[in-house]
């Protein structure tokens, strides 16, 4: 989850000058790629392209995954770091406590203008290598309620054993097994557990409990360091001779007749040139919820409407060879959040710094992976339901930050992120820009076009502040915690009017995107573009919203893709 981050801080990224991508040296021979057959061509090393390509490649298909960006993690060779990790083999990356950083820009992590209008990363890794390394896995709910035949729980449940194994889920960070940032921890437990009669559980003992419950968070680390699938999947991956990454690559389109793929065409060394396929080889897109469909777009792939905008202005030929789906790109989503600041007697925030820790805590993480940097900014995580009059359910979630954000920077502060999941009816599509580049982004119908969504999320919010003690910004509560941007009495409707009304603390882009090529519309329940024949999409694109962060199901899936793939081949 990308914490504190709202649409503002976007728009200052996005008008900031473009850094080079460093071109990370692949480990396999050196013979040109590009002329070479390629029984898979994977793009987008990122969440999930990592894991299909290793499965692929360890099913003895030969296997090209393609990156535009560059190096991230230490072991990657990344090297942007701040000088307190010089001499070490870690980059900015691998440091847990560091990742709310990569979120001011000046960095060759993220996607420049022109490839995505939105916060994405463009390095190996995905953003599974900027991210706060959340690791819910979703309850089973999740599959059997929104996803269709082949892609319920018990479908899944393989694939989740074969991910859980390759990288499992911890809920103790610090390599020392003490906890840090504790006094919101402390103060949430105590208003929600003791207030609000919330249950207290271990998320990755207990999955499938996710209705007014309230624990630690679970992340994906590895040894103190980030986790994730290039420190897992692409190790094994590269250890394989019918394997190979290339970065510093920018796939524009695919090349096909009628759906019938024959490679891809990538901008490489400043050339397009043409990779192509082996016969009977398939092209798999892992370039996210926004790219992948821009991308199926750009290669004459989507709706009717996509195609003659294009062919007018000269972008696309408009011919035979297209493929009408009109679902590409269709149903995208994000959760719609809100920062919820909140005071205490008891608070003492942290807030991580990049170029200048507190000594103790820096010599402490290097010296053994211990302390505040071991972990990122989340101290706690709660979910509940909420009951639809017709008989449906609507997830809410919310984390705990360990301070507080925007003009709420007290020492005493803290910040809840409190965001609508599984259920929600608000929901809109990729687009193309207007201006004559065609560059995927999000529609402006993303969040609370649903009338319900906003209510739902209100009462859920009234609800849980009545645990509070009553208190004002200006007459704080002596013991517990006090809301400071929404006051403790407020009524549902001026809560609803609140989390609807863009600020700087509402209806801000988590950048959770998903949904956007779902199976059974978009993509079969094998994962192949409907009016395709050897075109695949596998990422957050085909999943429907969850109840949790993606970061899981999104990987889930790329087991489960990559599994049906094979068992088509």
């Amino acid at each position: 989850m990308m914490s504190l981050l709202t649409l503002t801080a976007i728009a200052s990224f996005l008008s900031q000058p473009v850094l080079g991508a460093p071109v990370f040296e692949t480990r396999q021979d050196a013979a040109d790629w590009t002329s070479q057959e390629w029984d898979a061509i994977v793009v987008g090393a990122g969440t999930a392209g990592i894991i299909v390509a290793d499965r692929l490649s360890e099913a003895g298909k030969k296997t090209l995954l393609l990156e535009f960006g560059g190096p991230s993690y230490g072991v990657m060779g990344g090297t942007e770091r701040p000088a307190w990790l010089d001499g070490t083999d870690l980059s900015r990356v691998d440091v847990p406590g560091l990742y709310k950083s990569i979120f001011n820009g000046n960095t060759d992590l993220l996607c420049p203008p022109g490839v995505v209008n939105s916060y994405q990363a463009c390095t190996i890794g995905g953003n599974s290598a900027i991210n706060a390394g959340l690791y819910f896995q979703p309850p089973a709910s999740d599959w059997d309620d929104y996803h269709p035949e082949g892609w319920k729980s018990a479908d899944v449940k393989a694939a989740t054993q074969r991910l859980l194994d390759m990288q499992s889920s911890v809920t103790s960070y610090s390599s020392d097994g003490k906890f840090y940032m504790q006094s919101g921890y402390k103060a949430a437990r105590e208003w929600l557990i003791d207030g609000a009669s919330f249950s207290e559980v271990s998320f990755n003992e207990d999955p499938d409990n996710k209705d007014k419950v309230f624990g630690r968070p679970v992340y994906n680390y590895i040894g103190g360091q980030r986790g994730g699938p290039t420190r897992t999947y692409l190790q094994n991956a590269l250890k394989r001779s019918n394997f190979r990454l290339q970065t510093g690559v920018r796939v524009r389109r695919i090349s096909h007749i009628a759906g019938l793929a024959s490679g891809v065409a990538a901008d490489v060394d400043g050339s397009l040139v043409d990779v192509p396929l082996s016969s009977g080889g398939r092209v798999i897109l892992s370039a996210g919820a926004i790219a992948s469909p821009g991308l199926l777009m750009h290669s004459g792939i989507g709706p009717f409407e996509i195609f003659m905008d294009m062919s007018t202005t000269g972008f696309l030929p408009f011919n035979s060879t297209m493929v009408l789906n009109p679902a590409v790109g269709e149903g995208l989503f994000d959760n719609p959040n809100t920062y919820i600041e909140l005071a205490g007697s008891t608070i003492e925030s942290y807030v991580h710094d990049y170029n200048n820790p507190i000594p103790a805590d820096r010599d402490l993480y290097l010296s053994s992976r211990s302390g505040p940097y071991a972990s990122a900014s989340q101290t706690s995580a709660f979910w509940a339901y909420m009951p639809n009059s017709d008989g449906t359910r609507t997830g809410v979630q919310g984390t705990i930050d360990s301070s507080g954000h925007g003009e709420y920077g007290a020492n005493n502060t803290i910040t809840l992120n409190i965001y609508g999941t599984s259920g929600l009816g608000s929901a809109g599509r990729v687009i193309l820009s207007d201006d004559g580049n065609y560059v995927p982004g999000p529609s402006s119908d993303i969040y609370y076009t649903d009338p319900r969504d906003g209510k739902t999320i209100a009462k859920f919010i009234h609800s849980i502040f009545q645990a509070l003690p009553p208190s004002s910004p200006d007459s704080p509560a002596a013991d517990g915690l006090t809301p400071l941007n929404i006051p403790q009495n407020s009524t549902v409707e001026e809560i609803e009017t609140y989390i609807t009304t863009p600020s700087e603390y509402a209806v801000g882009a988590v950048q959770h995107w998903s949904s956007s090529c779902r199976i059974g519309k978009c993509v079969d329940t094998d994962t192949k573009v409907i009016g395709t024949q050897n075109i695949h999409v596998v990422d957050a694109s085909i999943i429907s919203p969850l109840t949790v962060n993606p970061q899981f199901g999104v990987m889930v899936a790329a087991e489960k893709g990559a599994e049906r793939i094979l068992k088509t081949w």
